[in-house]
């Protein structure tokens, strides 16, 4: 955790940790998830100095927990595959909708 990082976030990163290692995950996939969800967090309310586009616009990690919980998840969003598109270096990323940038990138 950052320094300076409050209780909540602390025992917010403590239980996203547990559950992850109660799931089957190592113990070092398990502090990387709290670590990603937790400054994701941070960032969607303004606590950390800088964020990430997809960070502050794409859907809070709870809800995308509870969605990936149900039947028939909708997949990634426009701009998660734009991303990863743009660090892949997709040429064409830029007129292509979202079924195209799925296929380009191989998750038909």
């Amino acid at each position: 955790m950052p320094r300076g990082s409050s209780p909540k976030r602390e025992r917010q990163y403590e239980h996203i940790k547990e559950s992850a290692q109660e799931r089957g995950e190592s113990a070092g996939r398990a502090k990387e998830i709290a670590s990603r969800t937790v400054n994701k967090e941070r960032a969607r309310s303004g606590e950390s100095k800088t964020a990430s586009r997809t960070s502050t616009q794409d859907m809070s990690s709870g809800k995308r927990g509870g969605q990936r919980s149900g039947k028939g998840s909708g997949g990634p969003t426009y701009d998660q595959l734009y991303e990863e598109a743009r660090r892949r270096g997709v040429h064409g990323r830029s007129d292509m909708n979202k079924s195209q940038l799925q296929r380009a990138l191989g998750k038909d």
